[in-house]
Protein backbone atom coordinates (compact mmCIF):
# COMPACT_ATOMS: atom_id res chain seq x y z
CA UNK A 1 0.00 0.00 0.00
CA UNK A 2 1.53 3.43 -1.17
CA UNK A 3 -0.45 6.79 -0.24
CA UNK A 4 0.04 10.19 -1.60
CA UNK A 5 -0.53 13.19 0.33
CA UNK A 6 -1.30 16.37 -1.78
CA UNK A 7 0.06 19.71 -0.37
CA UNK A 8 0.84 22.14 -2.87
CA UNK A 9 -1.45 24.86 -2.32
CA UNK A 10 -1.53 28.35 -1.03
CA UNK A 11 -4.26 28.21 1.56
CA UNK A 12 -5.36 31.45 1.14
CA UNK A 13 -8.47 31.05 2.56
CA UNK A 14 -6.34 29.89 6.00
CA UNK A 15 -4.69 33.09 6.41
CA UNK A 16 -2.95 34.53 8.46
CA UNK A 17 -1.93 31.03 9.48
CA UNK A 18 -0.40 30.00 6.05
CA UNK A 19 1.53 33.45 5.69
CA UNK A 20 4.83 31.08 6.93
CA UNK A 21 3.13 27.72 6.36
CA UNK A 22 2.28 25.32 3.89
CA UNK A 23 -1.91 24.24 4.90
CA UNK A 24 -0.48 20.82 6.14
CA UNK A 25 1.54 22.27 8.83
CA UNK A 26 -0.97 24.59 10.39
CA UNK A 27 -1.87 23.57 13.49
CA UNK A 28 -5.20 22.00 14.67
CA UNK A 29 -5.45 21.12 18.28
CA UNK A 30 -1.63 21.32 18.73
CA UNK A 31 -0.75 19.49 16.02
CA UNK A 32 -0.20 20.03 13.07
CA UNK A 33 -2.83 18.30 10.13
CA UNK A 34 -0.12 16.29 8.91
CA UNK A 35 0.83 14.68 12.19
CA UNK A 36 -2.61 14.23 12.52
CA UNK A 37 -2.63 12.41 9.34
CA UNK A 38 0.18 10.32 9.95
CA UNK A 39 -0.49 9.05 13.55
CA UNK A 40 -3.47 7.53 11.86
CA UNK A 41 -1.71 6.49 8.16
CA UNK A 42 0.61 4.51 11.34
CA UNK A 43 -2.52 3.13 12.57
CA UNK A 44 -3.19 1.82 9.68
CA UNK A 45 0.90 -0.41 9.41
CA UNK A 46 1.61 1.96 6.35
CA UNK A 47 5.15 1.94 6.29
CA UNK A 48 6.54 5.32 6.66
CA UNK A 49 9.08 4.60 3.46
CA UNK A 50 5.06 4.19 1.54
CA UNK A 51 4.23 7.79 1.88
CA UNK A 52 5.28 10.32 -0.35
CA UNK A 53 4.49 14.42 -0.19
CA UNK A 54 3.73 16.32 -3.41
CA UNK A 55 4.47 20.09 -1.83
CA UNK A 56 4.49 23.34 -3.35
CA UNK A 57 4.03 26.51 -1.58
CA UNK A 58 6.25 26.71 1.18
CA UNK A 59 7.58 23.28 -0.26
CA UNK A 60 11.43 23.89 1.84
CA UNK A 61 9.44 22.99 4.79
CA UNK A 62 8.34 19.84 3.66
CA UNK A 63 11.59 19.19 2.33
CA UNK A 64 12.99 19.22 5.57
CA UNK A 65 10.37 16.57 7.21
CA UNK A 66 11.45 12.56 6.61
CA UNK A 67 9.30 12.10 4.36
CA UNK A 68 9.82 11.62 0.41
CA UNK A 69 8.54 14.79 -1.33
CA UNK A 70 8.17 15.74 -4.33
CA UNK A 71 7.44 19.15 -5.75
CA UNK A 72 4.93 21.02 -7.89
CA UNK A 73 7.11 24.03 -9.69
CA UNK A 74 3.69 25.12 -10.89
CA UNK A 75 1.76 25.11 -7.71
CA UNK A 76 0.60 29.02 -8.41
CA UNK A 77 -0.88 28.52 -11.48
CA UNK A 78 -2.26 24.65 -11.09
CA UNK A 79 -4.43 22.27 -9.56
CA UNK A 80 -4.83 18.94 -7.49
CA UNK A 81 -4.75 16.47 -10.26
CA UNK A 82 -1.64 18.48 -11.58
CA UNK A 83 0.06 18.05 -8.17
CA UNK A 84 -0.81 14.57 -7.81
CA UNK A 85 0.71 13.56 -11.21
CA UNK A 86 4.14 15.05 -10.18
CA UNK A 87 4.34 12.07 -8.18
CA UNK A 88 3.56 9.47 -10.83
CA UNK A 89 6.87 7.60 -10.70
CA UNK A 90 5.82 7.14 -7.29
CA UNK A 91 3.07 5.19 -8.19
CA UNK A 92 3.90 1.52 -8.87
CA UNK A 93 1.57 -1.30 -10.40
CA UNK A 94 2.44 -3.87 -7.67
CA UNK A 95 1.14 -1.99 -4.72
CA UNK A 96 -2.37 -0.44 -4.17
CA UNK A 97 -2.69 3.38 -4.10
CA UNK A 98 -4.33 6.21 -1.60
CA UNK A 99 -4.37 9.26 -2.55
CA UNK A 100 -5.17 12.35 0.62
CA UNK A 101 -5.51 15.64 0.47
CA UNK A 102 -3.23 17.55 2.86
CA UNK A 103 -6.38 19.50 4.54
CA UNK A 104 -8.19 16.84 6.42
CA UNK A 105 -7.78 14.81 9.32
CA UNK A 106 -9.33 11.72 10.09
CA UNK A 107 -9.98 8.85 12.11
CA UNK A 108 -7.98 5.61 11.70
CA UNK A 109 -11.26 3.86 10.87
CA UNK A 110 -12.27 5.89 7.78
CA UNK A 111 -8.80 4.86 6.74
CA UNK A 112 -9.19 1.36 7.45
CA UNK A 113 -12.57 1.41 5.14
CA UNK A 114 -11.22 2.73 2.20
CA UNK A 115 -8.02 0.68 2.55
CA UNK A 116 -10.60 -3.15 2.50
CA UNK A 117 -12.32 -1.91 -0.73
CA UNK A 118 -11.83 -4.27 -3.96
CA UNK A 119 -13.31 -1.75 -6.12
CA UNK A 120 -11.11 -0.44 -9.17
CA UNK A 121 -11.20 2.45 -7.50
CA UNK A 122 -12.34 3.80 -4.54
CA UNK A 123 -13.23 7.08 -2.68
CA UNK A 124 -14.73 8.26 0.56
CA UNK A 125 -17.75 9.58 0.71
CA UNK A 126 -19.68 11.07 4.23
CA UNK A 127 -23.33 10.05 4.42
CA UNK A 128 -23.45 11.91 7.52
CA UNK A 129 -21.51 15.33 5.93
CA UNK A 130 -24.79 17.64 6.42
CA UNK A 131 -24.17 17.48 9.91
CA UNK A 132 -20.59 19.01 9.36
CA UNK A 133 -21.19 21.47 7.07
CA UNK A 134 -24.12 22.99 9.10
CA UNK A 135 -21.36 23.61 11.43
CA UNK A 136 -19.63 25.12 9.18
CA UNK A 137 -21.55 27.62 6.91
CA UNK A 138 -25.28 28.68 7.39
CA UNK A 139 -26.54 27.08 4.04
CA UNK A 140 -24.91 23.33 3.41
CA UNK A 141 -25.56 23.76 -0.67
CA UNK A 142 -22.92 26.66 -0.47
CA UNK A 143 -19.90 24.31 -0.09
CA UNK A 144 -21.43 20.86 -1.20
CA UNK A 145 -21.03 19.02 -4.48
CA UNK A 146 -23.32 16.53 -6.02
CA UNK A 147 -23.11 12.71 -5.22
CA UNK A 148 -24.82 10.32 -6.85
CA UNK A 149 -24.64 6.80 -6.70
CA UNK A 150 -26.84 3.67 -7.03
CA UNK A 151 -27.78 0.24 -5.14
CA UNK A 152 -24.57 -0.63 -5.24
CA UNK A 153 -22.60 2.60 -4.19
CA UNK A 154 -21.02 3.16 -7.63
CA UNK A 155 -20.41 6.56 -8.37
CA UNK A 156 -22.82 7.82 -11.44
CA UNK A 157 -22.09 11.54 -10.84
CA UNK A 158 -19.71 13.75 -8.32
CA UNK A 159 -18.86 17.11 -8.47
CA UNK A 160 -21.58 19.50 -9.42
CA UNK A 161 -23.18 21.78 -8.11
CA UNK A 162 -26.55 20.74 -5.74
CA UNK A 163 -29.75 22.56 -6.63
CA UNK A 164 -30.95 20.12 -3.59
CA UNK A 165 -29.87 18.08 -0.93
CA UNK A 166 -31.27 14.54 -2.66
CA UNK A 167 -28.59 15.17 -5.23
CA UNK A 168 -26.24 15.05 -2.30
CA UNK A 169 -26.33 11.00 -1.25
CA UNK A 170 -22.73 11.31 0.46
CA UNK A 171 -20.01 14.03 0.42
CA UNK A 172 -16.81 13.26 -1.39
CA UNK A 173 -13.60 14.10 1.57
CA UNK A 174 -10.50 13.68 -0.46
CA UNK A 175 -9.69 10.44 -0.02
CA UNK A 176 -9.65 8.21 -2.55
CA UNK A 177 -7.89 4.21 -3.39
CA UNK A 178 -6.94 3.01 -6.70
CA UNK A 179 -6.45 -0.43 -6.79
CA UNK A 180 -3.08 -1.84 -7.88
CA UNK A 181 -3.49 -3.57 -11.26
CA UNK A 182 -5.63 -0.34 -12.34
CA UNK A 183 -2.31 2.48 -11.38
CA UNK A 184 -0.74 2.00 -15.14
CA UNK A 185 -4.16 2.42 -16.64
CA UNK A 186 -4.68 5.52 -14.19
CA UNK A 187 -1.63 6.62 -15.80
CA UNK A 188 -2.10 6.42 -18.88
CA UNK A 189 -5.29 7.42 -18.90
CA UNK A 190 -4.25 11.08 -17.22
CA UNK A 191 -1.68 11.10 -20.06
CA UNK A 192 -3.97 10.79 -23.00
CA UNK A 193 -6.49 13.47 -21.95
CA UNK A 194 -6.59 15.90 -24.79
CA UNK A 195 -5.23 19.05 -23.30
CA UNK A 196 -7.23 21.84 -24.90
CA UNK A 197 -10.49 20.43 -23.03
CA UNK A 198 -12.01 22.20 -20.29
CA UNK A 199 -13.42 20.70 -17.45
CA UNK A 200 -16.47 22.59 -15.38
CA UNK A 201 -14.71 25.68 -16.51
CA UNK A 202 -11.33 24.64 -15.82
CA UNK A 203 -8.37 23.79 -18.26
CA UNK A 204 -6.18 20.54 -18.13
CA UNK A 205 -4.09 22.06 -16.20
CA UNK A 206 -6.82 23.59 -13.55
CA UNK A 207 -9.03 20.36 -13.51
CA UNK A 208 -10.40 19.46 -9.99
CA UNK A 209 -9.61 15.87 -8.88
CA UNK A 210 -13.67 15.34 -9.00
CA UNK A 211 -13.74 16.07 -12.86
CA UNK A 212 -10.86 13.13 -13.04
CA UNK A 213 -12.91 10.55 -11.37
CA UNK A 214 -15.88 11.97 -13.35
CA UNK A 215 -13.61 11.62 -16.31
CA UNK A 216 -12.68 7.86 -15.34
CA UNK A 217 -16.31 7.20 -14.44
CA UNK A 218 -17.98 7.76 -18.29
CA UNK A 219 -14.27 6.00 -19.66
CA UNK A 220 -15.99 3.00 -18.19
CA UNK A 221 -14.17 2.77 -14.80
CA UNK A 222 -16.67 1.28 -11.85
CA UNK A 223 -16.02 3.99 -8.56
CA UNK A 224 -17.42 2.87 -5.88
CA UNK A 225 -17.98 4.55 -2.25
CA UNK A 226 -16.52 3.43 0.48
CA UNK A 227 -19.26 5.22 2.98
CA UNK A 228 -18.50 6.40 6.57
CA UNK A 229 -20.50 8.74 9.33
CA UNK A 230 -18.49 12.02 10.23
CA UNK A 231 -14.93 10.40 11.55
CA UNK A 232 -12.98 13.65 9.34
CA UNK A 233 -12.52 16.97 9.36
CA UNK A 234 -12.02 19.36 6.82
CA UNK A 235 -9.60 22.97 7.32
CA UNK A 236 -10.24 25.15 4.75
CA UNK A 237 -11.01 28.53 6.01
CA UNK A 238 -9.95 30.01 9.43
CA UNK A 239 -13.71 29.80 10.36
CA UNK A 240 -13.16 26.55 10.13
CA UNK A 241 -9.83 26.21 12.15
CA UNK A 242 -11.54 28.50 15.10
CA UNK A 243 -14.39 26.73 15.11
CA UNK A 244 -12.78 23.64 15.62
CA UNK A 245 -10.46 24.84 18.03
CA UNK A 246 -12.84 26.70 19.99
CA UNK A 247 -15.02 23.30 20.77
CA UNK A 248 -14.45 21.11 23.79
CA UNK A 249 -12.77 17.80 23.22
CA UNK A 250 -16.18 16.07 23.65
CA UNK A 251 -17.92 17.93 21.11
CA UNK A 252 -14.62 17.39 18.80
CA UNK A 253 -14.89 13.90 19.22
CA UNK A 254 -18.52 13.81 18.17
CA UNK A 255 -16.98 14.56 14.96
CA UNK A 256 -13.91 13.25 14.39
CA UNK A 257 -11.37 11.67 17.39
CA UNK A 258 -7.99 13.36 17.05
Amino acid sequence: MRLIILAAGEGKRLRPYTEKLPKCLVNLKEKSLLSHQLSSINKCNISHDDIALVGGYKSELLERLSIKTFINPKYSSTNMVSTLFCAKDFMQSDEDLIISYGDIVYEEKVLRTLMSSKAEMSVVADEKWERLWRLRMNDPLDDAETFIMDDDCLIKELGNKPTTITEVQAQYIGLIKVRADMIQKFKEIYKQIDKSLHFRGQDFDNMYMTSLIQYLIDYGWQVKASLIKNGWLEVDTVEDLESYDQMSKETLDSYCRL
